[in-house]
């Protein structure tokens, strides 16, 4: 009996933007149904999501969507970096990356810099393999403001 050797499926790449719009200085936004739908609009059946902040005041976790969670996160976030002052909002002293409207948010820096900037979750039979609880959120800590979330869809596999 020979090998069955399948022909070698060339991986297809999208890369995407999400937009938001935060509302509160904290907030978590949950993108799970967003991917969920990307995931699916896209008919990809097996591969890999990476979403990927681009914002120096926000972060991406994954996590459980329990409203009394995400307020002992928030409590753990003010809690482990309270609110200034910081060498960062010292305009009088600070000379590098300053803009027009540039906001009070050394402690935003600091938050986020707890977190990470990205997470990869693989896609296995058109579904995201989170765990039963798991959600993809991205972390805001300097708003309300609009936010660019890159997503980057691998897949090895389409319906």
């Amino acid at each position: 009996m020979g090998a069955v050797v399948e022909p070698f499926r060339r991986p297809t790449h999208h890369d995407l933007t999400i937009s938001v719009a935060t509302r509160e200085e904290m907030e978590f936004i949950d993108l799970t149904p967003a991917l969920v739908a990307l995931v699916e609009s896209l008919g990809v059946r097996d591969g890999v999501v990476t979403v990927q902040t681009r914002h120096t005041t926000t972060g991406v976790m994954i996590n459980e969507h329990e409203p009394l969670l995400l307020n002992d996160l928030k409590s753990m976030f003010e809690r482990l970096v309270p609110a200034g002052p910081y060498e960062h909002d010292d305009f009088g002293r600070r000379t590098v990356n300053l803009t027009t409207d540039e906001r009070i948010n050394g402690h935003a820096h600091c938050r986020a810099a707890l977190l990470r900037t990205s997470e990869s979750v693989p896609i296995v039979d058109g579904a995201l393999t989170l765990g039963r609880w798991q959600r993809v959120f991205l972390v805001e800590f300097d708003g309300p403001r609009r936010r660019e979330i890159s997503v980057a869809l691998g897949a090895t596999r389409r319906i």
